[in-house]
């Protein structure tokens, strides 16, 4: 895709969310968890960009602010000249049909007293985009293009496997015929061997319809079969970002270079070296000065610890960015590489 010529269908800047967090026995604002801390990221027409993190980071809250579930602390979400944050709910209205979420877990996102039926026709009925002779047949087309049967429709969530109540989801995200699919994990809690079934469908839909997806998930591996470009995060901020075969085969943030090391081989005769962080994840309530990461970081130096660093062009190039000081700094090593020479290629 040519980025030159191509303008982003969402762009990102400077978004926050932070959570007053009460306490005390009058239950008083006196702390906050910034959960999502001035990201800035954009989403192409017709492009999956994988969101990749430990649980924790901010993924899915940053998922939650761009469908609008949640009401931005700070920051601008542009999607075709309007900044959607600024929007108040029923001006929000027209837009929300362009972008849809598919949610972790099936079973809690679908109204167990509705009938299938129901719940494909809902955002029908709420959009008014179609009649209710036309809703019938709608609902079926629907069905099928995730590869359930018309019969489907008069039974309820319970009735179905994890899989099938995933598809029913997918089914409803598609309803309204949107630009952009926020996919908040949508496997992770399937069995493996229904997880590639649901990609492939997600795979064949953008495909078909010219749909932009952001992937949120942990799996690295699920990430890179499904991915174009691949965005780390780690304590609410977005730590690199590139195309998918540049974050597996070049990586540059030790985060992100610890991430991939960890991703199973299936190859007993190979060897890699893994760089395993030491430490646990520091609370968003209280995040370290400096460089988020610089606590667990093996290559930590020190400007580190006193100077946040940016998200900037990793050697010149405009479509790999990193947050560090030791790949951005002045006279660094062809390679961050002490430690990415020792990962290689991942398979």
């Amino acid at each position: 895709m040519g980025r030159a010529i191509v303008k982003p269908l969402l762009e990102i800047s400077h978004l926050s969310m932070h959570f007053p967090v009460k306490s005390g026995l009058l239950r008083r604002s006196t702390l906050v968890n910034r959960a999502v801390n001035d990201v800035d990221l954009s989403i192409y027409p017709g492009e999956t960009l994988g969101l990749v993190g430990e649980s924790g980071c901010g993924k899915t809250t940053l998922g939650r602010c761009i469908a609008r579930l949640y009401q931005p602390t700070h920051g601008q979400i542009h999607y075709q000249g309007v900044d959607l944050a600024s929007l108040n709910q029923r001006a929000l209205l027209p837009y929300r049909r362009d972008i849809q979420m598919i949610f972790q877990d099936p079973m809690e996102s679908l109204n167990s007293r509705h009938t299938v039926k129901e719940i494909l026709e809902e955002p029908l009925i709420i959009h008014g985009v179609a009649s209710a002779q036309a809703r019938d047949a709608e609902v079926k087309r629907l069905l099928d293009l995730v590869g359930l049967p018309a019969r489907s429709a008069t039974r309820f969530p319970f009735e179905f496997s994890g899989g099938q109540r995933q598809r029913i989801g997918i089914a409803r995200a598609i309803a309204l015929k949107p630009k952009l699919i926020v996919c908040d994990e949508p496997v992770s809690a399937l069995d493996v061997s229904i997880q590639s079934q649901i990609l492939n469908l997600l795979l064949d839909l953008q495909s078909e319809f010219g749909l932009a997806y952001l992937f949120i998930a942990h799996d690295l591996a699920v990430v890179k079969h499904i991915s174009d470009r691949i965005a780390i995060m780690y304590l609410g901020q977005v730590v690199e970002t590139a195309a998918s075969e540049t974050i597996y085969q070049n990586p540059r943030h030790p985060y992100t270079q610890s991430l991939i090391s960890a991703i199973p081989v299936p190859d007993p005769t190979s060897r890699r070296q893994r760089v395993i962080l030491k430490g646990d994840v520091p609370s968003p309530i209280a995040p370290p000065k400096g460089c988020h990461f610089h606590p667990r970081c093996p290559v930590c130096f020190a400007p580190c610890a006193d100077h946040p660093p940016l998200l900037e062009p990793v050697h010149e190039s405009e479509n790999h960015l990193a947050r560090c000081h030791l790949i951005n700094a002045s006279g660094a090593t062809e390679d961050t590489g002490v430690i990415a020479s020792t990962l290689g290629e991942v398979n």
